[in-house]
This record gives structure tokens, C-alpha cells and sequence, in this order.
């Protein structure tokens, strides 16, 4: 166990290492175009200044949910509603978060890591994501132009397949991540 615990270490401090070095590349990048393109840069970092505001009230969201679940879902209640014991539960509440759930999605990435991290499957997690594609609020929209029937058989389509994917996806991880 030692050896795999050190793997992993040498294998995060190099990810962080790239990540560090990808920052500095950015900085220096946008260092030297201020002095080429000064008014592109600052159009640029106004552009990036308004998308971090407009996504502030969800990070928040999320974060609160995240520490909401940190406290209240353990591990075994995790594994109960989403882990390998879920059941046709775990797909109908992860189809169902998914098509609730709103804002940006790599906003929701951490969330769903930690989930993972307390034993939420892998399926589960792309049900989740692929469900977010079902915008409730745009519904109306859909069905105003493209009529009732069309937008329930898509729905319902887009449901059973994201479980299809799902499945797919533990195949996969259960032959090649098992295998290591």
C-alpha cells in the first residue's frame, strides 16, 4: 500500500507542478501581449472579470451544497443513494439531479468529485452530466417550436440513454481500471 500512497504523490505534485507552470505561461503570455495588443488584453481580462462575476452567485451555491454534503452525506449514505447498492434508485435520482441542476457545469465538478469520492459510481456521475442537457426552463421554448410530442420523446430518449452511457462507462472502468 505504501508504494501505490507514494505513486500517487510523485503523481499530484506533478500535475500541480504543470498546473503551477501553465499558470506562469498565461501571465507572461498576457504580460507580453499588453505591450503588443494593450487594448485586446484589457477587453480580454474584462471579459474573464464579467464571466467570474456572473458565475460568483453559483460557486457559492455550490460550494454551500458541497459543505451541506460534506456534513450530512457520509460515506455509507452516499454508497445507499448512489453507490453500487443504489439500484434503479441511484439512476432515477442522478438522472433527476441532473435535469434539476443549473449554472455552469464545471461549477458542479468538485461536487460531483467529492460525491465520487464517497463512493458515488462512475455511471452515475455521467447520467448526471448527461442530463443536464434537459433544461426545464427552456421546455416551453422547445415545445413551442418543435410541439409536445417531440420534446417528451427527446426527453425521454436523452434519459435512457444517458443510463445506457452509464452502464457503458462502469463496463469500461470495471475491465481496464480493475485491471491495475
Amino acid at each position: 500500500m505504501k508504494f501505490k500512497s507514494e505513486k500517487n504523490n510523485k503523481k499530484s505534485n506533478k500535475n500541480s507542478y504543470f498546473s503551477f507552470s501553465f499558470l506562469i505561461l498565461v501571465i507572461a503570455l498576457y504580460i507580453v501581449l499588453f505591450f503588443i495588443k494593450s487594448d485586446k488584453i484589457k477587453a480580454s481580462l474584462d471579459a474573464s472579470w464579467n464571466i467570474f462575476v456572473s458565475i460568483i452567485p453559483v460557486l457559492f451555491l455550490v460550494v454551500f451544497i458541497m459543505g451541506v454534503s460534506n456534513y450530512f452525506l457520509k460515506p455509507k449514505k452516499v454508497s445507499k443513494y448512489l453507490g453500487k447498492e443504489s439500484g434503479v434508485k441511484g439512476w432515477f435520482l442522478s438522472a433527476l439531479f441532473g435535469i434539476l441542476s443549473h449554472g455552469p457545469i464545471y461549477v458542479w465538478y468538485p461536487l460531483l468529485r467529492d460525491l465520487k469520492q464517497h463512493g458515488m459510481r462512475s455511471g452515475l456521475v455521467a447520467v448526471f452530466l448527461y442530463n443536464r442537457a434537459i433544461k426545464i426552463p427552456l421546455l416551453p421554448v422547445m415545445v413551442f417550436y418543435f410541439g409536445i410530442f417531440f420534446v417528451v420523446i427527446l426527453c425521454v430518449y436523452m434519459i435512457i440513454v444517458s443510463i445506457v452511457q452509464g452502464k457503458i462507462i462502469e463496463l469500461i472502468e470495471a475491465k481496464y481500471v480493475g485491471e491495475r
